[in-house]
């Protein structure tokens, strides 16, 4: 379980989150819905120790020690342009000391895996925004780390793209068992991949509202409006963001 308890912090005097409790329990997709500037960001940096915790804990089955067991997406995705597809997913695998026929060997297969093997030795530049973000999501799978944060990493992408990402990322953290923190202002976004939902809300950033979603598997983005469940959980956070 990846558990922050208690937690705070400031910048510049400013305080920018106040006692923050949550859980993402192993196989969970829990997401974080907020409105921009309340923290979520700032949340997610402190969780991967990019920033030092100033006040609480953030710990995996107890230990402290978090960052090397969890991969970081971000919105933009961050494909080196002067690297092929290949050579962009080959990077985590080159870091963990591989030798170069495992490397070549594990990005075939991921390429395989996903049906996008005739992109291999295309450049990122030549690619659409739905599949920079493919490739972005190859390259974590890359890591294979189990536990994954997703820093609104389909917000910049279209309503159709969007969709067919969902769905795409539905597939991919099933087969890959992910764990995963997902931040979104998307609350149709939320309740279609999460299984609870915290809301952020406030200045400084406090969780306001839990929801655990238990929605019919077979709701779809044709049907949603029509399901009086999901318009109950669209109605409570969407009252919650909005104060």
């Amino acid at each position: 379980m990846l558990e922050i308890k208690n937690l705070s912090y400031q910048y510049e005097g400013h305080q920018v989150l106040s006692n923050i409790h949550l859980q993402v329990a192993e196989g969970e997709t829990v997401g974080l819905l907020g409105m921009s500037g309340v923290g979520k960001t700032t949340l997610f940096n402190l969780v991967s120790q990019g920033l030092a915790i100033q006040e609480g804990s953030i710990t995996m089955n107890g230990s402290a020690q978090v960052s090397d067991k969890i991969s970081y997406m971000m919105q933009k995705d961050l494909l080196f342009d002067h690297k092929t597809v290949a050579e962009n997913i080959a990077l985590p695998l080159h870091l963990k000391g591989l030798s170069r026929r495992k490397v070549d060997q594990r990005v075939r297969e991921l390429l395989e895996d996903f049906q996008l093997e005739q992109w291999s030795n295309h450049y990122p530049k030549v690619l659409s925004g739905g599949m920079r973000q493919r490739i972005e999501l190859l390259r974590t799978i890359a890591f294979d780390r189990r536990w994954v944060l997703l820093d609104e990493p389909f917000g910049a992408l279209d309503m159709k793209t969007r969709q067919q990402m969902h769905f795409w990322f539905k597939k991919i953290r099933q087969e890959h068992h992910w764990s995963t923190l997902l931040v979104t202002h998307d609350v149709d976004e939320a309740l279609m991949l999460c299984d609870r939902i915290y809301v952020l809300s406030g200045q400084p950033g406090k969780i306001s509202l839990e929801l655990s979603i238990s929605l019919n598997k077979k709701i779809d983005y044709v049907n949603q409006n029509q399901d009086s469940l999901y318009l109950s959980y669209k109605t409570q956070l969407l009252e919650e963001l909005m104060g």
